[in-house]
């Protein structure tokens, strides 16, 4: 497959450094859609496509991005809030789309005809492009549903936005990112106190639901280290969280690190992330 070259501007207040640059931006993060963009400037991806192509299509012109250096799409599972464009996009782009079996088959005919398919396992790292991809089982209620990190050039970003508890094998895997997109779904007791029926509580509070904020921080007490640069948290629920709920829950967790912590929205996701290689150059090794 041809990689086609991605160069997106960089924004201010970005992370600098002398090795290559890994790009990140939540285009969309909640229940009315997700999808988030990953690019090292040779290779550029989509995690998931929830939203209509157009849609994402304008979100990424929002940031400075151009949709048709888009290499390919990754889906983690196969709710519509994480396919709805990825078949229109496919199509419209040239886009091999990644995705498990069981994914695929749970999908039906929601994704339509696409460009290119490429099958992949959970537990076994495949590349697209320049970039390493490893996808790692999780626990929702889906028929296989993924978290992934992307590695290049030294850099490691990890994506885990719907699991409805973090296992060892999601610690496992997380170790050791300078960059986190998790998710802080709720706040315990606004999802008790507020207007879903019990029977949806339970399945968002359940081991296939959702991540609580206080999840999220005891996840994030396990996987702090030095070099984590940014935590994202993503997936809140506009009836059961709020921004500042899930900044406070998390904050602790950090015990005073440089760590920053950031909330990607439904309506506007996140900013555009640079992430620096902090592998040492010849001269300091």
């Amino acid at each position: 497959m041809t990689m086609k070259h991605s160069n997106p501007s960089e924004p201010a207040g970005s992370a600098q450094g002398d090795g290559p640059l890994l790009s990140v931006s939540v285009l969309a993060s909640g229940s009315r859609g997700n999808a988030t963009y990953i690019s090292d400037g040779c290779t550029a991806i989509l995690i998931d496509a929830g939203l209509s192509g157009v849609e994402i299509q304008r979100r990424m012109a929002c940031k400075g991005l151009d949709p048709g250096s888009l290499d390919a799409i990754l889906v983690s599972h196969e709710h519509a809030d994480h396919i709805h464009g990825v078949g229109v996009l496919s199509r419209r782009f040239g886009l091999t789309v990644y995705i498990n079996d069981g994914t695929r088959q749970a999908s039906g005919k929601a994704l339509g005809k696409l460009s290119g398919l490429f099958p992949f396992a959970c537990g076994h790292t495949f590349s697209i492009g320049s970039l390493a991809v490893h996808p790692f089982s999780i626990s929702h209620d889906a028929e296989d549903p993924a978290g992934f990190t992307i590695s290049c050039n030294g850099v490691k970003v990890g994506v885990a936005t719907d699991l409805g508890i973090a296992t060892g094998v999601v610690k496992t895997h997380l170790q050791a990112c300078d960059i986190l997109i998790l998710e802080a779904n709720h706040d315990p007791q606004m999802l008790i106190d507020g207007p879903y029926p019990w029977p949806l509580k339970q399945r968002i509070r359940g081991r296939s639901g959702h991540l609580s904020n206080d999840d999220t921080a005891l996840l994030l007490e396990v996987l702090q280290h030095d070099r984590l640069a940014h935590v994202i948290l993503a997936h809140l629920s506009q009836e059961n969280n709020t921004p500042e709920k899930a900044r406070q829950a998390v904050r602790s967790a950090l015990n005073g690190s440089d760590t920053e912590i950031h909330v990607a929205s439904q309506t506007t996701g996140s900013r555009l992330f640079i992430l620096a290689d902090h592998r040492p150059s010849n001269k300091e090794r």
